[in-house]
């Protein structure tokens, strides 16, 4: 019954990170937020504006997520107590099974609470657009490309994130050439902000008869959706260009039935975006304006406060070799991220979207950097 004393040992050092957390999520702040927000729902005249009150019904979806997740949390805890206890009272050890899995699940649900405290961005509670661009170097790049697009699905998918396929281009032999997807969900852009940037494969080709070793690039790009860009983003119409085609591949469930596919050129930038996800022109080229006005948002945002955009768009259209951001080594079974020096051993596991990982690495150093800043 050794192990019971010790798992009661281990939740009981987990206690007071618990009641940090708390802190850090700020659910003082989120109960009377929550309270304000039922409040304006239940006042006359709340439904007369659609835009405002839709925006205030899906904050208090958030807020109400949160608190839910956190009250979870403290309840698993003490039923985890109540397990110890049970057993050791009874000399049972069939629970055991159960404690071990709960456990691990519970310091999961606390590390993830734990990583969305340091999401603090003006935008990283936003869903999230993410367009994948394989480099140079045909099919195999294109199929490296695929590989990224399937690692980041997988892991939208074990965070219980929804996408949505927004535009699919297919590989020439294998792979896929380029896509857009929408992910959506609780501070998707702030999970996914630091996967922007050229990504590395190193592997024995599966496509070279003389199983010879091949690097291949692939562009990802990622950049919160913004929904409320009127006073910030002017496009006028004579700089689009717009072309529409027959949907294609993944994305588009009428396939090559009709030209609904919108694909839209903004003229002064050279920003492309296109959509197939939606039946009719007319749909398509809405999100294709919305996902083209974020674009443009956040080109203005990083010249506001002084980063250099083009470089961003630079390493998205080009994939070239020095402008890497990780490297994914299969033949040493090796992920490397070169911002932050860090390299684990379990390509595997994150190429099937294991990438928390990673993700909380960037968010850690990435406040430390917020912090030294201040202070200086």
């Amino acid at each position: 019954m050794i192990e019971f004393e010790e798992y009661k040992l281990k939740l009981n050092d987990l206690k007071p990170k618990l009641e940090a957390l708390a802190a850090s999520l700020n659910l003082d702040r989120v109960r009377n937020e929550l309270e304000r927000f039922h409040a304006m729902q239940e006042a006359p005249g709340f439904w007369d504006d659609p835009d405002r009150s839709q925006k205030i019904v899906v904050q208090t979806k958030l807020l109400e997520a949160k608190l839910e997740k956190y009250h979870a949390m403290t309840a698993q805890m003490e039923d985890l107590l109540t397990i110890c206890e049970m057993a050791l009272e009874e000399n049972d050890d069939s629970m055991l099974p159960e404690l071990q899995e709960g456990f691990e699940e519970l310091s999961q649900r606390m590390e993830e609470a734990r990583l969305e405290t340091l999401l603090t961005g003006e935008h990283d509670g936003n869903n999230a657009l993410m367009s994948f661009h394989a480099g140079a170097g045909g099919t195999e790049a294109q199929d490296w490309c695929q590989m990224l697009y399937r690692m980041y699905t997988r892991w939208a998918e074990r965070h219980g994130f929804t996408y949505k396929i927004l535009d699919y281009l297919e590989g020439d032999e294998a792979g896929l050439k380029s896509a857009d997807i929408m992910i959506e969900g609780p501070n998707a852009y702030g999970f996914l902000k630091g996967e922007n940037g050229v990504h590395r494969l190193v592997r024995v080709s599966p496509f070279d008869a003389n199983a010879r070793r091949q690097t291949s690039f692939a562009a990802v790009e990622v950049i919160p959706e913004i929904t409320d860009t009127s006073n910030d983003v002017e496009i006028r119409p004579e700089d689009i260009e717009m072309q529409v085609y027959r949907a294609s591949g993944a994305g588009g469930q009428h396939v090559n039935k009709t030209s609904s596919a919108v694909r839209l050129i903004h003229k002064p930038s050279g920003i492309v975006v296109a959509c197939q996800e939606e039946r009719s022109q007319v749909q398509n080229r809405e999100k294709c304006m919305r996902m083209l006005a974020s674009k443009l948002y956040e080109i203005e945002e990083a010249r506001v406060s002084g980063e250099v955009s083009g470089m961003r768009r630079s390493q998205v259209g080009t994939g070239m070799r020095n402008e890497r951001i990780r490297t994914y080594n299969f033949p040493q079974g090796r992920v490397t991220d070169h911002r932050i020096g860090l390299t684990l051993y379990k390509i595997d596991a994150i190429m099937d979207g294991g990438l928390d990982e990673l993700m909380d690495a960037l968010a850690t150093a990435d406040q430390a950097e917020k912090l030294k800043n201040s202070q200086n």
